[in-house]
């Protein structure tokens, strides 16, 4: 076996995983408060990217004026949600709730299309897609810079959000909403302000997925089902942990990629698509809470 190469398919996954980690925080961000699983954050992904290449195209300005522009508008859309689908619903049944965010998906998809229409756009970052010289050259590896780039985005956006939830006021109130919401409310904490806060950051962090994803992919409508790559994160790292998230990113990243290459050939190839599905449900049948869930006690 080719050492250098089985490197290059490890670190290639594991990048990518980083990249799943990402929209699968923007699931555990809406669910660990709530209690809510957002169907509609595949479509928040692609509403933001969308959204940033229209801006570019259809106004003429730069990607650098765009991005900001398009922050403002996902926050805007998270409030929006809040207050308007969820806000009405408080303390209906959660399957309600679930139910809402499946029709939210639709109505996303369709104003993202709406309003900047169904082509496919092509998304240019600043970071070329071309093997990193210092790895090809020091360790004879060949690794994308972007993909590199990516993975520390990422990183430096998971940080950010670890910081606001451990060390500030709001990141103490977003705790106690999602360990109690009724305690939360005793205690003077506004529920439905920390949900639109909440929506507001989930927005952002579809941003950033939306932006490189599309930027690997094209800007189409297919970034709506990167969302379910993030099933099989949420299902190994547990629904309600944002390390969990980044484990179980790591780990199907990693996983996939490793089965295409050495599993693959074996069985015709095409595995990497629903190989990570087949290891989040041999995992659910050892621990269903995931490796950072809340191992829940049954009593017969």
């Amino acid at each position: 076996m080719n050492v250098n190469f089985f490197f290059e398919v490890l670190i290639g996954g594991l990048l990518s995983g980083v990249m799943y980690a990402l929209v699968a925080i923007g699931f555990v961000l809406i669910y660990k408060a709530s209690g809510v699983f957002n169907f509609a954050q595949g479509a928040m992904v692609f509403f933001a990217a969308l959204t940033c290449v229209g801006i570019v195209d259809k106004l003429g300005v730069s990607l650098w004026v765009a991005i900001p522009l398009t922050i403002v508008v996902m926050i805007l859309l998270g409030i929006a949600i809040e207050r308007v689908v969820l806000r009405p619903l408080v303390n209906q049944p959660e399957i309600t709730l679930f139910m809402a965010t499946i029709g939210l998906a639709f109505f996303i998809e369709g104003l993202a299309q709406l309003m900047w229409g169904s082509q496919v756009h092509k998304l240019e970052l600043p970071i070329e897609d071309v093997p990193s010289e210092y790895l090809m050259n020091k360790f004879n590896i060949l690794v994308s810079q972007f993909d590199i780039m990516a993975a520390a985005v990422c990183g430096l956006l998971v940080t950010a959000l670890a910081l606001l939830f451990s060390r500030t006021k709001v990141g103490r109130a977003l705790r106690a909403v999602a360990d109690d919401h009724q305690a939360a409310l005793a205690v003077g904490i506004p529920l439905q302000r920390i949900w639109a806060v909440l929506w507001a950051v989930a927005g952002l962090v579809a941003l950033v997925a939306g932006l490189l994803w599309g930027a690997r992919n094209g800007v189409q409508f297919a970034l709506t089902f990167v969302a379910l790559k993030a099933l099989p994160v949420l299902i190994l790292g547990g629904f309600t942990s944002m390390p969990g998230a980044i484990v179980g990113g790591l780990i199907i990243g990693a996983s996939e990629k490793m089965a295409e290459v050495y599993i693959g050939p074996l069985v015709g190839g095409g595995i990497e698509g629903w190989f990570p599905y087949v290891l989040a449900l041999m995992f659910l049948l050892v621990r269903p809470e995931g490796l950072f869930g809340e191992k829940i006690i049954r009593r017969i």
